[in-house]
């Protein structure tokens, strides 16, 4: 289940400093490969024979496959061609089998043009699509197959997503496009898609901004960046032309500003909450700048004690799977000095990355990792470890007849202040995006996209983004919080304003609350074991006028 921890191996022999452990890479992903093909339908007279959406072939809770689940055929292809002794797919003509079928069956269940579906029917999901077009791709050259069928059908789908523009900015979106039009022009030997993927490269390359992160949807999430770090590393390494270092490197650099001092990544700071780590791209850029190796030898501690998220949910668990065996296959035995411990040399100091809106700063062995435009989130770490995890207040309120939930840490642009020893962040709550569907809903969207939806499918998603992902609608309180220095000792203090405190039910603080829905977050990390604070009392005692208060001393 891409386990949180790994068992130690021995060290590859490199230059005689501590070096990464390569196999424990390959060994987290092979540990998940049993859980893959419980997934899958393996029966070869089944007609839903290479299915891995499990809910659909054997539940039958799920009137369609989803297209995603069909990226599972790369971790599998890739653990059938990994040499390690204990390795029991190894060279597994059934595996071989299975990966094939899982390849068909993509093809099978896709629409006449080639897209797929990821969550309800007609959706022809540009993700989906591309993140199996890539693992079919991958898969169909490791295994060394000869289908023209399957190659009609990688052509359908490319095509597709040649000329499809989706709504949003998903920077690991479009690198995908890109990375399987490449590899299908390496596959065929046809130079059809030159100009789609110089296309597709340049709009990529004009959401990477000024200080080095792309875009994804409304701000910056590390997690996602080390995905599009990735696959922005195979490209450069199939299309040198492509002058990709550059733009590698000011990635990176970003990226490694963002690495906490107990080797974890990412959080709920992020614009899209996510614990992801992609340690591929890292490994593959390392071979020309060695300084991106210190990211994943620190990530790796991390894992092996024990800190890492678990990735294990069966929608998502693929991606990992694949991409730390990619790390294992470009492993880079010369290794440089590991990153500094946290200390008052040389790492002291505050960095302000005000498009991002995060902030940086590091004072005598304690470190903050603060989201400014998500009302002030943070993370606290001192001496290494983890001190605090604060996702900003939260008040569930009665609103109109009905239970809603303000919140401070939907992204907007707050007012900052920033000061020597001092910074102030305020604002509006937002209401939590919190949409269920229902019976009627989950109706009227299958008789939408039956009928007139199946041909407007980017409008539907355009407003389920609206109504699950992206914007904010002001909910009646106001926030402050401020970060106030004393040497290496933070105080937090916050004030919140409301015109009436007798619609609020209850009202706390906690390390994990997210209120968007984004695919890949929430998912376990055992920093998230902080204790939520129950703050009702507090609320329940004032009067009207009166502001909540809370001041805390790290």
């Amino acid at each position: 289940m891409l386990q949180t921890r790994i068992p130690p191996f021995g060290d590859v022999p490199g230059n005689g400093r501590p070096v990464a452990r390569r196999d424990a890479w390959a060994r987290c992903a092979l540990a998940d490969v049993a859980k893959m093909l419980t997934l899958q339908d393996r029966s070869p007279h089944s007609p839903t024979y290479g299915c891995f959406d499990r809910n659909h072939w054997h539940y039958k809770i799920i009137d369609f496959p989803s297209g995603m689940s069909q990226e599972f055929v790369w971790p599998l292809a890739l653990a059938v061609t990994t040499d390690l002794p204990d390795n029991r797919y190894r060279d597994s003509a059934a595996v071989r089998d299975w990966v094939e079928a899982g390849i068909d069956f993509a093809r099978r269940a896709s629409h006449p043009d080639g897209s797929c579906d990821d969550y309800f029917p007609f959706e022809r999901a540009i993700g989906a699509a591309a993140f199996s077009l890539l693992a079919g791709l991958e898969s169909y050259r490791l295994l060394g197959l000869d289908r023209p069928d399957l190659v009609g059908f990688f052509e359908r789908r490319a095509g597709w997503l040649a000329g499809h523009r989706e709504s949003g900015q998903l920077s690991n979106h479009e690198a995908l496009v890109v990375a399987c039009l490449v590899r299908l022009s390496d596959l065929t030997g046809n130079d059809r898609w030159n100009g789609a993927i110089q296309e597709r490269l340049d709009r990529l390359l004009s959401w990477q901004t000024g200080e080095g992160w792309f875009r994804e949807y409304e701000g910056c999430d590390p997690g996602y960046l080390t995905l599009t770090i990735s696959l922005l590393a195979m490209l450069d390494g199939w299309r040198p032309e492509f002058g990709l270092t550059d733009p590698l490197t000011r990635a990176v650099r970003f990226a490694a500003e963002l690495m906490h001092p107990d080797g974890t990544y990412g959080g709920e700071y992020a614009s899209r909450n996510t614990h992801n780590y992609f340690p591929h791209g890292f490994e593959a850029v390392g071979h020309w700048l060695p300084e991106a190796l210190a990211m994943n030898d620190r990530h790796l501690e991390a894992l092996e004690a024990g800190r890492g998220p678990c990735y294990a949910d069966d929608h998502i668990l693929g991606h990992h799977a694949w991409n730390y065996l990619l790390a294992w296959q470009c492993h880079v035995p010369e290794r440089p000095e590991p990153l500094p411990e946290p200390g008052p040399e040389p790492g002291d100091g505050r960095r302000w990355f005000p498009e991002a809106g995060l902030l940086v700063e590091r004072r005598g062995g304690t470190a903050l990792f603060a989201a400014l435009n998500k009302g002030g989130n943070f993370k606290l770490f001192r001496d290494g470890a983890l001190v605090a995890s604060d996702t900003q207040l939260s008040l569930q309120v009665q609103d109109k007849g009905r239970a809603r939930t303000a919140v401070a840490h939907l992204v907007d642009r707050y007012p900052v202040t920033l000061t020597e020893d001092a910074v102030v962040v305020s604002g509006s709550f937002g209401w939590a995006k919190h949409t269920q569907m229902t019976v009627a809903r989950m109706l009227l969207l299958r008789i939408v996209m039956t009928t007139a939806g199946r041909f407007f499918p980017n409008l539907i998603r355009r407003m389920l983004q609206a109504m699950l992902i992206a914007g904010k609608k002001p909910a009646p309180f106001r926030f402050r919080r401020t970060f106030r220095w004393n040497g290496a000792t933070l105080e937090v203090e916050d004030r919140v304003e409301g015109a009436n405190w007798a619609s609020v039910q209850a009202a706390g603080l906690g390390g994990h609350q997210t209120s968007i829905y984004v695919v890949m977050s929430r998912v376990f990390t055992p920093a998230q074991l902080q204790p939520w604070r129950d703050l009702t009392p507090d609320v329940k005692a004032l009067g009207d006028g009166q502001p909540l208060t809370l001041t805390r001393t790290f």
